[in-house]
């Protein structure tokens, strides 16, 4: 993942976002406030939204969402699959979820819509993914349920950057 261009965010735009991610995820304003927000544009499929250097959220296909550390501070309870302990080993290498490996999740997802995925005995987010079926139709005997966008170790997991001047 190449960084393309990265600048700081507008104090307008920045609210607009936060007022957004309050929004969809609860009482996490308080990870931002007096921070410096920088967007970073990248080659890839997504951008990165730094807080203090540290990517805590990316956009894609224009919608923002919390990385796998961002979802750690930020903890959302809904948008938010389940997976057993023996599901994890193959999630953090990169693979989709199945149904058989889900033991919750929330009734509010639709198909399409980017979830946290987390182990079920520490609550920790362990990857990033997009719905593939609706909430309701996730816990089964087969089949794909969420397709893995980001995960413990890679490209995004690993990435750092210095703060701007």
């Amino acid at each position: 993942m190449r960084v393309k261009s990265r600048h700081y965010l507008r104090k307008s735009a920045a609210k607009k976002m936060i007022k957004g991610i309050e929004a969809s995820f609860g009482g996490c304003v308080s990870l931002f406030e007096g921070k410096k927000i920088e967007l970073v544009e990248t080659d890839g499929e997504y951008d990165l939204i730094l807080i203090d250097g540290e990517p805590l959220l990316f956009v894609l296909d224009g919608t923002i969402f919390p990385t796998i550390r961002g979802a750690s501070k930020i903890k959302p309870d809904n948008k938010k699959v389940v997976v057993d302990m023996g599901a994890i080993k193959f999630i953090t290498n990169g693979a989709d979820v199945m149904c058989p490996g889900i033991t919750s999740v929330g009734d509010e997802i639709e198909e399409g819509d980017l979830v946290v995925i987390a182990d079920e005995v520490h609550d920790k987010t362990i990857a990033i993914g997009k719905a593939l079926v609706p909430g309701e139709r996730m816990i089964g005997d087969e089949g794909k349920a969420v397709k893995c966008i980001h995960y413990v170790g890679d490209r995004l997991w690993d990435f750092t950057a210095t703060l701007q001047d």
